[in-house]
């Protein structure tokens, strides 16, 4: 179990960009895969990005690709989630997951540990 902090959301125009952040609770954070996920008001939850241990393997959602970049600080107990070129399609709770695992997952059953969440919305 793990404790896990979004934050960074916000109000911003389409085209803007926002870096959120997931900040976690412990010193065994390197031991855990992340993955960002996002879910809209009556929608599902949709995988966004995933990201190993070390960082040194990611994988991004196709309506995110060349737009969103995850990345982790592990010595900070950190993972970012920088996204650029927003559309008003990226509206949503995005959340902060955390599996032990050596390996990313892009399914959200497979993560046991979740945040609170952070809102973000892309106006037009």
């Amino acid at each position: 179990q793990v404790q896990l902090i979004e934050s960074g959301g916000g109000l911003v125009q389409a085209g803007g960009s926002l870096r959120l952040s997931c900040e976690a609770s412990g010193r065994t954070f390197s031991s855990y895969s992340m993955g960002w996920f996002r879910q809209a008001p009556g929608k599902e939850r949709m995988f966004v990005a995933t990201i190993n241990r070390s960082g040194s393997s990611i994988y991004y959602g196709d309506s995110v690709k060349g737009r969103f970049t995850i990345s982790r600080d592990n010595a900070k107990n950190t993972m970012y989630l920088q996204m650029n070129s927003l559309k008003p399609e990226d509206t949503a709770i995005y959340y902060c997951a955390a599996r032990q695992s050596p390996t990313y997952n892009t399914y959200a059953y497979r993560y046991d540990n979740w945040g609170q969440g952070t809102q973000v919305t892309v106006s037009s």
